[in-house]
């Protein structure tokens, strides 16, 4: 039940979209087509997926005050989490890198079609993000990181999944011309946040 709990406060009530607008330059940038917004939300969820039990035990284990005890008595006192965001930075480019390979050898229409957007998930704040929230909450262990790793990832997902949706059925709208392209992007980012406040307060 828990775990269900944090899936749905992830990907819903804490949407790194919506709630936060973390990884705005992707969303607004690759949500042209469903197409390449359901490749882009595929890759940003293997890696949330993959780096954030990475992350916990980096931080578990490392990282955090004391977290070297298994090493000896004598590194009881160590703390290393000055190093947290590069520790972090360095796991997500690093697994960044493997998606972005393995896109361009068995999609290459998809690579091509996400261009620069691909290795840019390595500086997506939404990425960072999820890391540094992951930190601060503290999970009882790796299982709920990972689920709140893969509820993150999903809401993500969804959220360019929708805005891609939306756009292609606008694109041949009659929009006023100040606000056609980014500009009704945003409009309709907002409109969705305020319709995804309704989900707060719905725990399990």
């Amino acid at each position: 039940m828990e775990y269900i709990n944090i899936f749905i406060k992830s990907a819903f009530i804490d949407n790194m979209i919506f709630t936060f607008f973390f990884g705005m330059c992707s969303y607004l940038a690759v949500s042209k087509t469903v197409k390449t917004a359901v490749g882009l939300g595929m890759a940003v969820i293997f890696v949330l997926v993959v780096t954030i039990p990475i992350n916990y035990l980096l931080e578990e284990y490392v990282l955090k005050e004391g977290a070297l005890t298994w090493l000896g008595d004598e590194y009881a006192t160590m703390d290393l989490s000055f190093l947290s965001f590069i520790m972090f930075i360095a796991v997500i480019a690093s697994i960044v890198q493997l998606v972005e390979m393995l896109v361009e050898k068995f999609s290459p229409a998809l690579y091509g079609a996400l261009g620069i957007f691909l290795p840019l998930i390595a500086v997506n704040c939404a990425i960072l993000g999820a890391a540094l929230f992951m930190q601060q909450k503290q999970f009882a262990n790796i299982g709920e990181a990972t689920v709140y790793g893969l509820g993150s990832g999903f809401g993500w997902f969804l959220a360019i999944v929708l805005i891609a949706a939306i756009r292609e059925k606008i694109k041949y709208s009659h929009i006023p011309a100040p606000i056609r392209g980014v500009g009704m992007a945003f409009i309709l980012t907002g409109l969705m946040g305020l319709a995804f406040l309704g989900f707060l307060g719905f725990e399990l």
